[in-house]
């Protein structure tokens, strides 16, 4: 069910950005400071980082989160689904966001259509792959059980 929420999520942010950004995609049109050639540029896979996608970034972030704030709850493996499920996200909505964008469809998704993602691979971007495989190891490690603790050193303790 949180893989079709999260999917859900990211076809209508998706459509939220080709409201926003139209047929200019990396917020190429908008009025938005630029961070170009910086080492945090890495961090985006080599994309400019703007103003723009900085604070959406941070607000989904923080959306992602309201259970934890609302429940008052916090584990390391909620926080592992939580992150792992951002990624995921971002990933599906990049990608649907040329999917469902007149200016680009399907048939334009490739590099010589796409510049701001630097490197690819497989067809895709390089950072769908990392981003991918990241979220969903967190969000399988969110959902492994604790195993019972046992030492095979110490002998248990009678009850």
């Amino acid at each position: 069910m949180l893989f079709l929420w999260v999917i859900l999520l990211g076809a209508v942010f998706a459509n939220v950005e080709i409201q926003i950004e139209g047929g200019a995609g990396w917020a190429a049109n908008l009025p938005t400071w630029r961070l170009e050639n910086s080492w945090l540029n890495w961090f985006w896979g080599g994309k400019t980082i703007t103003g723009y996608h900085a604070w959406v970034f941070s607000f989904m972030a923080l959306v992602f989160h309201i259970p934890l704030f609302v429940g008052g709850i916090f584990s390391w493996r909620l926080e592992a689904r939580i992150l792992g499920s951002v990624m995921v996200f971002w990933i599906v909505e990049d990608f649907l966001w040329f999917v469902f964008n007149p200016a680009f469809g399907f048939g334009k998704f490739s590099p010589q259509f796409i510049p701001w993602h630097k490197h690819w691979l497989l067809g895709v971007p390089v950072d769908y792959l990392l981003t991918i495989t990241a979220g969903l190891l967190l969000i399988s490690w969110s959902w492994k059980r604790k195993s019972p603790v046992t030492s095979t050193i110490l002998p248990r303790p009678p009850l």
